[in-house]
């Protein structure tokens, strides 16, 4: 005889773990694309090489000074001269400058055009290489100009890379 108040036993469900497998199995695909992906990246993540021709370039006598521009804010000039001892007229080039803490660790790398001081009457005005290209065997001061860099700077002059240059 039957109790009229019970309730029969459920029966065993194996489709439960379906969706648990299912969810696992994602997670799993997509971390491994994730590390998969930031691997192929580190490759990539450094300094650009230097230029080929940058063995003719030769900068020198780089000196620092800084100034406050119109709207207050602090401006560091690094100044030098340039050389082309190769055989090629040089109409611009990229110049990486990277800046170290107290430690030595990197805490700024910039990569800018490197600008020709050309003279006006009463000052030096930077002009873009394409303006005033380097001819070979010749030297010419520049400047480089920076407007941002680490509160952790070491305040010293900062490791000079050509990594890019470009022909007439």
């Amino acid at each position: 005889m039957q109790e009229p108040f019970s309730t029969p036993p459920e029966p065993e469900s194996t489709g439960e773990w379906i969706p648990l497998v299912i969810g696992a199995g994602v997670i799993l695909i997509i971390l491994a694309g994730v590390f998969l992906l930031s691997r192929n990246r580190d490759k990539n993540v450094g300094p650009p090489p230097e230029a080929p021709y940058a063995s003719n370039l030769q900068i020198s006598d780089v000196k620092m000074s800084q100034a406050q521009n119109f709207v207050g804010a602090q401006v560091t000039y690094l100044e030098g001269n340039i050389a082309n001892s190769g055989s090629r007229v040089v109409n611009g080039i990229t110049v990486e400058s990277v800046f170290r803490n107290s430690l030595g660790e990197v805490v700024g790398r910039e990569s800018q055009p490197l600008m020709i001081l050309e003279a006006r009457p009463g000052y030096n005005d930077a002009v873009s290489l394409k303006q005033h290209p380097l001819q070979p065997n010749e030297r010419q001061p520049f400047r480089l100009t920076f407007e941002h860099i680490s509160a952790d700077w070491n305040q010293g002059v900062p490791e000079l890379r050509i990594v890019d240059v470009k022909f007439k």
